[in-house]
């Protein structure tokens, strides 16, 4: 059993749900003490600066730093532009609120649009990578001025799935949620107590008004991490497909894992020497 209470390779006569479980109290413990070592002893770092963005993940991610570092050292920041929704400004300010973190707004709508002013021919998906780019910039900026390091929002479904912005929502070095699926997520945000309507609401970037995540990928986050969660779990597709999963769905899953692998890698680098970094450089990060 891991930490989470999940199997390795869980048995065929298992509820395909049941993969998913998992011990909330165990999780948060370990979620803590991760945020604790990664920060504090391994860093230096008292503080944490989370782009707030109204969504569960960003929510999810302040609730467990004001945990694990207090209330007083968890600076959020929501980032707006012109084009998104009220609600989810609304359900940034209530999750800070909640857990009584700071909150700072920086709108990012002249940042944006100064650059897409050179870009005009450049379609949604464009101008919304812009957008998360931007954010980082505000969010790294920020970790500056309050000497705070900046934490992660990601969580594993997006990551397997590429579906994020590359050196944009993938850019904090430290991230609590990078091995929780969305479907956990949800759980864990329940299991701490972040606001019903945050959890509850259809996920979304909020990049494209109308936009939905679900509809992006064409199947469920609970679906979908099912089914990931098996692939991971080393079942290849047939066995997928024999607990009762759909060969569509099966087949959609594996392609958009396979095809996003080059996303979740460090820089390519070409190699002229015995010692280059995250080839043959691999400094020990536990002595």
């Amino acid at each position: 059993m891991s930490a989470l209470n999940i199997p390795i390779i869980p048995s065929l006569s298992r509820d395909p749900h049941s993969i998913l479980d998992m011990d909330m109290e165990l999780a948060t413990k370990w979620l803590i003490a991760f945020l604790r070592d990664e920060l504090i002893r391994r860093r230096g770092f008292s503080k944490a600066v989370i782009g707030l963005s109204g969504g569960v993940d960003s929510a999810l991610s302040t609730a467990l730093c004001s945990l694990a570092l207090g209330p007083e050292n968890v600076y959020t920041v929501r980032m707006p532009y012109k084009t998104s929704s009220q609600d989810s400004l609304d359900h940034a300010e209530a999750c800070a609120r909640h857990f009584g973190v700071h909150m700072d707004t920086v709108e990012i709508t002249d940042a944006v649009d100064g650059y897409l002013a050179f870009a005009p021919e450049a379609d949604g998906r464009r101008r919304g990578n812009v957008m998360a780019r931007m954010r980082m910039i505000v969010l790294f900026d920020q970790s500056e001025r309050y000497k705070a390091l900046p934490i992660g929002t990601g969580n594993k479904t997006e990551r397997l799935f590429g579906y994020y912005t590359w050196h944009a929502d993938d850019a904090p070095a430290v991230n609590p949620l990078g091995d929780l699926f969305k479907t956990q997520v949800w759980k864990l945000s329940e299991h701490l107590g972040v606001p019903d309507e945050i959890v509850e609401k259809a996920p979304s970037a909020d990049l494209v008004v109308g936009q939905t995540d679900e509809a992006d990928l064409g199947i469920s986050y609970e679906l979908a991490d099912m089914i990931l969660a098996h692939i991971l779990a080393g079942y290849d597709r047939s066995r997928i497909i024999s607990l009762g999963f759909s060969a569509h769905d099966v087949d959609l899953v594996w392609k958009r894992l396979n095809s996003t692998h080059w996303k979740r890698h460090t820089p390519t680098s070409a190699m002229l020497s015995a010692t280059s970094i995250n080839d043959y450089y691999l400094r020990p990060v536990d002595f």
